[in-house]
């Protein structure tokens, strides 16, 4: 069931936001030097990688590492990559991710390849048995201000009261944070 709502969710999403795409493509593109789409590697179910979709926010030139884990992140930003990542709009290339079966629209963050610390966690805590999605319970509860250990948490919380009416709550939850902006550390 989980399945066919997000796709039938992820192809009405790229439908409705088709011009949204566009208008990112061309800022993107008239911007900064660089591809449009930033490709990298994540985490999915049972800790296998896939290559997770993004509009870049970032110069070309950066270190394939989380952001929090970057010095100065803000001299990285493309000069729309702040507005991008304020309000979310970086994300929606993941619901290619989504018809591919890759991602949820909601489930845990996937971690980077080399979140070692992330990745074990969620192994010890069975949450690699779930598909990470664009948006999660950690996500709704904290995002990029909670310590990893927490994140772990709310994605091991996730995994034992999953349903239909709690992905609805996070995702109402989500696009009211995305509209207070609220969460977002870089």
């Amino acid at each position: 069931m989980k399945r066919i709502v997000d796709l039938l969710a992820a192809l009405g999403l790229i439908l409705v936001f088709a011009p949204l795409f566009l208008l990112v493509v061309l800022a993107v593109r008239l911007t900064s030097v660089g591809p449009v789409l930033f490709r990298t590697q994540r985490v999915g179910k049972g800790n296998k990688l896939f290559t997770m979709y993004k509009f870049r926010t970032m110069r070309i030139d950066t270190p394939q590492v989380a952001t929090h884990l970057l010095k100065e992140p803000d001299q990285f930003l493309t000069p729309i990559g702040k507005f991008l990542r304020r309000t979310s709009l970086d994300e929606l290339p993941q619901l290619i991710n989504v018809l591919r079966g890759e991602m949820s629209l909601v489930g845990p963050r996937p971690a980077l390849f080399n979140q070692e610390d992330l990745i074990a966690l969620r192994a010890a805590g069975g949450v690699d048995a779930l598909i990470p999605g664009i948006t999660g319970w950690a996500q709704v509860n904290g995002r990029d201000e909670l310590p990893i250990p927490e994140k772990v948490k709310l994605d091991e919380w996730y995994l034992k009261n999953r349903s239909f009416w709690l992905d609805l709550k996070i995702v109402g939850m989500t696009v009211f944070k995305v509209i207070r902006k609220e969460g977002v550390a870089h």
